[in-house]
């Protein structure tokens, strides 16, 4: 019994031995060929490349890519492939091929092409830039000069979007502080807001500082404008508060922030609303664009004031920290004891306006009173010598009046004795 198995299993062991030398060893792929890098617009970059040279007609070919880091990896049976990608770093795009989409079959060697960062000195750059979406109107972006730029430096800066034909520049340069920015309509793209992004670059007209380049995703960074208060009106002891969402945004993309402030607290109450709307309510409202809440137990007897803001959220944007201005207040009650305010904003103008008269009337005594004449030393010199001489000069006129007098009284008396003696 021993040999029969013994033979039996010497044929197994030559039927394995014949099976493995009759399978055909998988070959390693040819590596593709003419492998360039273009950039087009002012960061989509684009490689493309031929198959390999030789290649099986019976294998179907696809190509792998990934970046040097071996991120973003995707096989495709194009022979090109385009990224929307910062240009202020050298990138490396690395190509392989084979027959099929199994990564774990042997694929060709990997042909690597690289894209070199623009010219220049990187500390010239610019620093700290950001861009802003205002209501999805108008993109407004800011930066710093570099650490190495001159501070006359002149900055330009370009944008592209896939609604634009070609590569615009931004007229509207300004400055706030040590912050530049530009400014530019960007109305069009909300049509692709989910699909495309912005492509930009920074540089100066001289040449003379190294570009910057930027992408900004269309759903980042976007702040609504403020909403507009419709109405006010108290039903049922609550508060009602109807508005208007910002033009170009839909409800269901917007949280809210409602402040309300009564004459008889101190700090207003916000109220954070995430989905705003009011039931069983008897007044025309439009499910887009007329938005309601409800603020509970509000007095009637006080005044009321309400104002509104929103920012974007998590459903339909990447960004929700940006939030719109305030909206304008509008307030609803009135004042306690408003007729007595009332009586003195009327009482309190005829009182100053009585005190201007009084004042206006006795302002020559008060001008006295204020500011006293200052004496003149020279009329004081006068008077006191003056009045002396005038007492003299009188002296001496009576002194003559009487010398004058008694000759005229002698010459009578002598006239008179001549003419006693004659007779």
């Amino acid at each position: 019994m021993e040999r029969p198995a013994r033979l039996c299993g010497l044929w197994a062991l030559l039927l394995c031995a014949g099976g493995r030398g009759s399978a055909v060893p998988t070959e390693t792929q040819l590596p593709v060929t003419n492998l360039s890098v273009s950039v087009e617009n002012l960061c989509t970059v684009v490689w493309t490349w031929n198959p390999p040279e030789g290649a099986s007609p019976n294998c179907s070919l696809w190509y792998f890519s990934h970046f040097g880091d071996k991120q973003d990896k995707k096989i495709a049976p194009e022979t090109h492939r385009s990224e929307e990608v910062p240009l202020n770093e050298r990138i490396c795009l690395q190509v392989g091929s084979q027959c099929s989409t199994n990564e774990s079959e042997n694929p060709s060697i990997w042909v690597e092409k690289c894209i070199s960062p623009p010219e220049g000195d990187p500390e010239s750059a610019v620093t700290e830039f950001q861009c802003i979406w205002h209501n999805l109107s108008y993109m407004k972006c800011s930066w710093l000069p570099g650490k190495n730029a001159s501070p006359d430096t002149n900055y330009t800066l370009y944008y592209w979007h896939n609604s634009l034909g070609k590569v615009l520049q931004c007229e509207n340069i300004y400055r706030e502080g040590q912050h530049i920015g530009c400014s530019f309509d960007l109305t069009t793209a909300k049509d692709y807001l989910f699909e495309h992004n912005v492509q930009i670059m920074v540089k100066d007209i001289a040449g003379k500082i190294r570009p910057f380049f930027n992408i900004v995703p269309l759903t980042s960074h976007v702040k609504p404008g403020p909403p507009r208060i419709k109405n006010l009106f108290f039903q049922n002891g609550n508060l009602y508060v109807q508005w208007e969402n910002p033009q170009n945004f839909f409800s269901r993309c917007l949280y809210y922030e409602v402040e309300f402030n009564n004459s008889q607290t101190e700090t207003p109450v916000i109220f954070y609303v995430e989905e705003a709307k009011c039931e069983n309510l008897e007044f025309e409202r439009n499910a887009e664009d007329t938005i309601c809440f409800m603020i509970p137990g509000v007095l009637p007897d006080t005044l009321n004031t309400v104002r509104i803001r929103v920012k974007t959220n998590r459903f339909c944007y990447e960004d929700d920290k940006l939030w719109s201005n305030w909206s304008q207040a509008k307030s609803i009650g009135k004042m306690p004891y408003s007729t007595f305010y009332i009586t003195m904003l009327l009482i309190i103008p005829v009182i100053v306006a009585g005190a201007i008269i009084v004042l206006l009337f006795y302002l020559k005594r008060l001008k006295i009173i204020i500011f006293p004449p200052i004496p003149d030393p020279g009329k004081i010199f006068k008077e006191m010598f003056g009045d002396q001489n005038d007492d003299t000069l009188h002296w001496k006129k009576y002194d003559i009046y009487e010398k004058q007098t008694k000759e005229e009284t002698d010459s009578v008396v002598l006239i008179e004795n001549l003419k006693k003696a004659s007779q």
